[in-house]
């Protein structure tokens, strides 16, 4: 009732407006509320029966919707409780679930059948289009086999690469039915072409049929044979005997054969219609004779293709690309062995002269490129071009194999035996003097009266080679700087060989004595120059060879072991073949020392590694330990080559493994390591102290950092790594 009149206030009903609430109220003001309530309460009511009776109407359309509301309820539930009944006594739910489950089945089975059906309707239609194959084929319908062909490569489909893929048997026996199909189109389209263009060897004579030919109820001719092969994508294969033929049998004779003319003819019948296209070689008078006219054959060679183009293609760009890639490289190869490189000047003073081979060149490739035989964007295919305009490279190249060769044959052809009557004091010797096995010339000394006697061959050396620098001043850039290596090769070559053949004619008195000292100390250091390059070869692959280990890291891990034992197998068998090389070659002292050097670099490297990682677990530092082991024992045999080195030097002396380890610091540091991947810490604090590490080349540093990554952080490792620090070493 509060919300209808709002609330009822205390203090309006007493007649004292301020009071103490935390006081009682007196007996007066109790009973004179109570009235005031009475009243109060009196009013309200008549408020709530006006109310009512002025909304009657409504409040009993409300109280008659409840009424009936309740009363369906009632019927519901009755409802509900004959269905529960019902339910109970037959249990419709399992029947109705059977039937979903029967529909369900039904069109799962409807749906599997209608997809067999579409496969069988498929297979049904492949199996008609590929009998429609071989139906185009015998009655010559070559374009429609083809299409059909290529159509059902698609539809199959047909790879060139194994696709493993799970799909029905009778997919696969039609792929073998279509290989069959596409086989039987081949030598169809294959054989027609052979008939359709010949080859006479003999005569020189290339045929091509230009009248249609019968197959079947159809006719078909050369570009529709071609165009079939186009659309099955074999035309390269088709294209291939044709080309190999046509290079064979005409551009390789016009190349090599004295260049014979090319003549093309057209042969028609009565009605004046075409029958075949003509290509004929008609010899040269002197056919034995290497034609060296480049405007000749390239003027040939270019009448062959042209035939090629309009008899064979029908100008047709794409065939004609197909046909050059199958031809050019064969064709440039024979131009620049029978003609180009032939008529490479043997003068430097001529080479002007070959500028107009460049250009005759340069014309025909341009010529190719216009009937599309070669690409005209593509540098690649200009291989006469680019070989004519490095003539000066060509000429040069040529120049130094004639001169070295001119040079080797000078110093062979001459036995450089000295008569025994002819010594320093002896008399001169003219041409006219001169034994026929023994050429000599006199040669006066600089600031010493007396001459001596110097070979003819050395004499005319000299000249080659005074020949040589002259051309140097009168060539180009490049071909000068082949010229001087021509002339310096030359005097190497002289320098190689004079000492080998005199000395076995000296004198005894002069044998004791012509050691050629003067030259031992540039010999020495081009040798010890060599022998450095070849170390650090060496090194440069053992590096790549233990890179590959990754550091050692992670040994634990079966890959990373894995990976590391194949970079130590690596490094075993470089320095193995190294071995084999070198032991044969170099002199005892030079092999030990050469070897020493590249062992200890190996051992450092996996010793610097090792030390590197900053952390390791228990397993790790197992397999690191077993890595060293497996390498050191790898390598025993060559440890063992390099005992029998020491053993030789000091016969009288046992050879231990500490006289092996001081030819080897890293790898007593090496075998150390290997022991302390398996030690307590308070044994290696101990060897560290004693000085044993210290001897074997560990630093404090590179103890506390392996120290660190082995053994997690405790009171102990603090007080083993502040002893350490601490220590006298």
């Amino acid at each position: 009732m509060d919300v209808l009149f709002g609330s009822i206030d205390v203090r309006e009903l007493l007649s004292v407006q301020e009071f103490d609430e935390s006081s009682p109220l007196s007996a007066p003001d109790l009973r004179l509320l109570i009235d005031r309530l009475q009243v109060r309460s009196l009013q309200i009511k008549e408020k709530v029966r006006d109310y009512i009776i002025s909304h009657h109407k409504d409040l009993s359309v409300i109280f008659t919707s409840c009424s009936e509301a309740v009363a369906r309820t009632g019927d519901i539930s009755e409802d509900v409780s004959n269905v529960i009944r019902l339910i109970s006594d037959h249990p419709i739910d399992m029947e109705i679930r059977d039937i979903v489950d029967e529909i369900n089945s039904k069109r799962k089975e409807l749906k599997e059948k209608k997809e067999f059906l579409a496969i069988i309707q498929t297979v049904v239609n492949l199996v008609r289009r590929l009998t429609s194959v071989r139906e185009d084929l015998k009655d010559g319908r070559l374009m429609d086999a083809a299409g059909a062909v290529r159509d059902l490569k698609k539809a199959l489909p047909i790879h060139d690469e194994v696709v493993e893929k799970r799909e029905p048997v009778v997919f696969g026996l039609l792929r073998k039915e279509w290989m069959d199909c596409f086989d039987e189109v081949r030598e169809v389209l294959l054989g027609l072409l052979e008939d359709i263009i010949s080859f006479e060897p003999e005569s020189g004579i290339v045929r091509v049929k230009l009248q249609l030919t019968t197959v079947g109820t159809n006719a078909v001719d050369l570009r529709t044979v071609l165009t079939s092969m186009d659309v099955v994508d074999m035309l390269d294969y088709g294209f291939a005997r044709v080309a190999d033929l046509m290079v064979k049998y005409t551009i390789a004779p016009i190349v090599s054969n004295g260049c014979p003319a090319v003549s093309v003819e057209e042969s028609d019948q009565d009605s004046g219609q075409m029958t075949e296209a003509i290509l004929k070689l008609v010899p040269s008078s002197n056919s034995r004779v290497e034609c060296m006219d480049g405007a000749a054959i390239y003027s040939e060679i270019l009448q062959v293709i042209k035939f090629i183009s309009k008899f064979i293609c029908f100008e047709n760009g794409q065939w004609m690309r197909c046909f050059g890639r199958l031809t050019w490289t064969r064709i440039s190869e024979l131009v620049i062995s029978r003609f180009l490189s032939k008529a490479v000047p043997n003068d430097a003073s001529k080479l002007a002269e070959f500028q107009r081979i460049i250009k005759l060149t340069s014309d025909f490739e341009t010529g190719l490129k216009e009937m599309l035989f070669i690409s005209a964007s593509d540098s690649k295919d200009e291989k006469l071009s680019n070989f004519a305009q490095n003539v000066e490279v060509h000429f040069a190249n040529r120049k130094k194999t004639e001169i070295l060769a001119k040079a080797r044959n000078l110093l062979l052809q001459c036995d450089f035996i000295l008569a025994p009557e002819y010594t320093r004091k002896g008399p001169t010797l003219k041409d006219g003097g001169m034994d026929g096995n023994v050429a000599q010339h006199a040669v006066d000394l600089l600031f010493y009266p007396e001459s001596c006697v110097v070979s003819k061959a050395a004499s005319q050396l000299m000249e080659l080679v005074h020949q040589t620098l002259k051309d140097v001043c009168l060539s180009s850039k490049r071909v000068a700087m082949e010229f001087y290596h021509a002339a310096r090769d030359a005097l190497l070559l002289y320098q190689a060989v004079i000492p080998v053949k005199y000395r076995s004619d000296f004198p005894s008195s002069v044998k004791e004595h012509a050691v050629f000292v003067d030259m031992a100390p540039s010999f020495h250091q081009m040798a010890e120059d060599i022998l450095q390059k070849q170390i650090q070869l060496v090194n440069s692959n053992l590096t790549q060879a233990i890179d590959g280990a990754d550091g050692f890291q992670n040994t634990h891990q079966m890959q990373q072991y894995e990976s590391a034992k194949f970079s130590i197998d690596q490094v075993v068998f470089i320095l193995e073949k190294v071995h084999i090389i070198w032991e044969p070659l170099l002199l005892p002292s030079t092999y030990k020392k050469s070897m020493c050097i590249v062992l200890e670099y190996v051992f450092s490297r996996m010793i610097k590694d090792v030390l590197l990682l900053d952390d390791m677990a228990a397993e790790e530092t197992l397999e690191l330990q077993r890595l060293i082991h497996l390498t050191v024992e790898s390598l025993s045999s060559l440890f063992e080559s390099l005992i029998a080195i020491n053993e030789k030097k000091k016969s009288q002396e046992g050879f231990t493994s500490v006289q092996l380890e001081e030819l080897l610091p890293s790898l007593r540091k090496l075998r150390k390591l290997a022991d302390l991947l398996d030690m307590p810490l308070k044994s290696i604090t101990t060897a560290w102290e004693s000085g044993e590490l210290v001897s074997c080349g560990f630093t404090s540093a590179e103890v506390q950092n392996f120290i660190k990554a082995i053994f997690t952080d405790s009171p102990l490792r603090k007080e083993c790594l502040f002893r350490i620090e601490c220590s006298k070493f």
